[in-house]
């Protein structure tokens, strides 16, 4: 019997450049419908393009203080291996608008973009919900909690029953002329970011 992949390399940590934990205060999210992903054509694991259809726009969250964290979990199923994925992040405000907001999350799908603290990687910048997007599955509120003055504590992750068939897929996206660099993935995503 095969085995649909094979390993073909191995890996060293590295003292010139160590692993960084954590990502940056900000997050990248789009409805899942709006933003057509253009994927490597020799490897699935890194979305080269991401075009708005009809002018849908990323929606920007910034926070502080590493209030933003993604989680990529394997789990073994019957058909091969399935990544649930995870973002918690916090929103610091109770208006009409930001309620609205997490009712649309909890209901339509959405992708999210998450940028590590780690760059030194092919997979600096990454995309969450790929293939089946996320929801809102948990959003807590505790007016006394002094550390959200009051605000929400969210989680995006995967739609029941439906995991993604690859770990978080790396977002490359290369300038008009030349190559992919950190410095035109996040120039691409920004272009398409809504403005105030």
């Amino acid at each position: 019997m095969s085995i649909y992949n094979k390993i073909n390399t191995g890996f060293s940590l590295g003292t010139d450049e160590p692993i960084t934990s954590g990502i940056e205060d900000v997050i990248y999210i789009f409805n899942a419908d709006d933003i057509v992903l253009t994927y490597d054509t020799t490897n699935p694991l890194i979305v080269k393009g991401l075009t708005a259809v009809s002018n849908a726009k990323v929606y920007k969250f910034e926070g502080t203080n590493n209030s933003f964290n993604t989680t990529s979990k394997l789990t073994k199923t019957q058909v091969g291996p399935r990544y649930t994925e995870e973002i918690d992040f916090n929103i610091a405000g109770l208006s009409v608008e930001v309620k609205a907001q997490l009712m649309a999350m909890g209901y339509g799908r959405v992708r999210a973009i998450a940028v590590n603290n780690y760059k030194s990687s092919d997979s600096a910048i990454e995309l969450f919900g790929a293939v089946n997007g996320l929801i809102l599955t948990d959003a807590e509120r505790n007016a006394a909690d002094e550390s959200l003055d009051g605000g929400y504590k969210l989680k995006l992750t995967n739609p029941d029953k439906m995991k993604e068939p690859y770990p978080p897929r790396a977002v490359s996206i290369a300038p008009t002329s030349g190559t992919a660099t950190y410095a035109s993935t996040i120039a691409a995503i920004e272009a398409l970011v809504v403005t105030a």
